[in-house]
């Protein structure tokens, strides 16, 4: 039986917010335990009562003759279809306009060099305090079920008392406060570049680039199929901005290979959905978050398959990370060189850039070698360097636990960083220029840097951070776990300076960002 979980924190803990705990299981992930399955690899107590249960049933496919003629193709019963152009809804309504069509060539690119026209975020009338207070719990959240049956009335069959947007009025899909464009217009910076960089990497590299890296003409088709679900996404976010949504802008990429190219799009991606998933549940418009929450579902599967296409473990978490929207605007705007005249400004603001020395490569099959400032460039979410000595990347090796060509998935032997692990930070003084024409500039209200946070899944956690020198220190990775048994610290995930300890949790953690002194990235695995 379920019971409520107590919130606790501590400065090397996990905080995660009030959740059932989980059941007792035998499962065991040892593989020296007396439980194992040799053969297998895998403990045969997985599930209570399943001891020795091997498949008695499954036979094997038959491999041979191996088809080798494809055609013609089989009649079956069909009819001419076309697309509707009528105006009668879910009858015959036509598709409305794509705002952007398919960009077949290289577009322009690199560093912004110019003046910057000007130097701030989009400002409100006014500003009524210098940051929001923490509040205690909401007096109405106080609904608890004790016997597993509905509490209240229902409005009308098969219908629970409650939700939002459940009494039957006509949806507007359309933004409700300035909280929800800024949200959805920093969503649409953010579709606007994975359409370019898309469309951009399968322009500039030949066949024989793609072919090199292990990749062939289906897997450069999947990445088109990713830029043109961008073309929608643009479409959807701007119809609900309305006549301001900005348009799309020229960018600055940090890759000179394919590696490099999958490797940015991993990061790109992952800080793209997790930007969502941390504002959306707190929009004005239940429809925006509606139709918001179907495009960046697939966000989440094309961040997948840059994972499995640069050769790294394709979901190494449990739940997936949400990040307050000033946190997503500082990672992407490093890389937008210009907007045109006139393009709508955002809000959120700008923090200093927190560069993890020692950011384990993707490309090495020993991570542990990784050297200093292995990446392309100087932004924190410049990808690993490909272009190390052949004898020491994973790239073409076909060994298992050691390669990292595109796969399914892949195991490591030796991981891409481990709970105990010293990582090294150098962090940028806040007041330079950075984002579209220079027009932004980096900000931060906190005090000097005591504490790492790392911000993981469900999980806040926080270690002491050691400085070593002028804006530079170290810390030591942590074990925190999600629940008993799952650490919280893999994948692609974020870091950020703090000049305070404050305990939050997923819902709340843009509080944190008036003690945000940097904020970088870290591939944890």
């Amino acid at each position: 039986m379920f019971s409520k979980a107590v919130l606790s924190a501590s400065i090397t803990a996990g905080l995660v917010a009030a959740a059932p705990a989980p059941q007792a299981s035998s499962y065991s992930s040892d593989s020296n335990s007396a439980s194992s399955n040799e053969a297998s690899g895998f403990p045969t107590t997985y599930l209570p009562g399943y001891l020795n249960g091997d498949a008695s049933f499954a036979t094997s496919a038959s491999v041979e003759p191996v088809a080798t003629v494809f055609g013609p193709d089989s009649q079956v019963s069909a009819t001419a279809t076309a697309p509707p152009q009528g105006s009668i809804p879910n009858i015959d309504l036509a598709a409305p306009p794509l705002r952007s069509s398919q960009v077949t060539g290289a577009t322009s690119h690199g560093p912004y060099n110019g003046p910057a026209t000007t130097t701030q975020a989009a400002q409100a009338p006014a500003t009524l305090a210098v940051s929001i207070a923490t509040q205690p719990l909401n007096p109405t959240a106080t609904y608890y079920n004790t016997d597993g049956l509905p509490q209240n009335p229902e409005p009308a069959p098969y219908t629970p008392n409650g939700g939002l947007g459940t009494n039957g009025s006509l949806p507007r899909y359309m933004v409700n406060s300035d909280f929800d464009y800024e949200s959805i217009t920093l969503s649409l910076y953010q579709e606007w570049i994975e359409l370019d960089l898309f469309n951009n990497g399968l322009a500039i590299f030949s066949v024989q680039d793609f072919e090199d890296a292990g990749l062939t003409a289906e897997d450069r088709s999947l990445i088109e199929f990713f830029a043109n679900q961008e073309q929608g996404h643009a479409t959807l976010l701007t119809n609900m901005l309305g006549e301001t949504a900005p348009p799309q802008c020229t960018y600055n990429y940090p890759f000179r290979t394919v590696r490099e190219f999958l490797d940015f799009n991993q990061v790109l991606t992952r800080w793209g959905e997790s930007g969502v998933w941390g504002f959306i549940n707190h929009l004005d418009s239940r429809e925006v978050g509606q139709l918001l929450a179907q495009s960046i579902a697939t966000e989440a599967r094309q961040q997948m398959g840059f994972r499995q296409m640069s050769g790294l473990f394709p979901v190494p978490v449990w739940f997936e990370t949400g990040i307050p929207q000033s946190w997503a605007w500082t990672y992407l705007a490093p890389y937008i060189s210009t907007c045109p005249e006139n393009t709508t400004r955002l809000a959120w603001q700008n923090f200093p850039a927190l560069h993890v020395v020692n950011n384990p490569n993707p490309n090495r099959f020993s991570p542990n070698d990784t050297k200093d400032y292995e990446v392309t460039g100087n932004r924190t979410s410049d990808p690993g360097d490909s272009l190390i000595p052949s004898d020491e990347s994973c790239a073409h090796v076909n060994a298992t636990g050691h390669g990292c060509g595109p796969a399914i998935t892949h195991n490591r032997s030796e991981p891409l960083s481990f709970p105990g692990r010293q990582v090294f930070f150098e962090w940028e003084d806040a007041g330079l220029a950075v984002g579209p024409n220079n027009s932004y500039t980096t900000s931060t209200t906190a005090g000097a840097p005591k504490y790492v946070a790392w911000v993981a899944q469900l999980n806040l956690t926080y270690t002491p951070l050691e400085i070593t020198g002028p804006n530079s220190g170290s810390t030591f990775q942590p074990a925190s776990e999600v629940y008993e048994g799952e650490g919280a610290v893999n994948g692609t995930m974020f870091v950020a300076l703090t000049d305070e300890y404050i305990p939050l949790t997923p819902f709340n953690l843009t509080m944190i960002n008036p003690h945000v002194r940097a904020l970088g990235i870290y591939q944890a695995g």
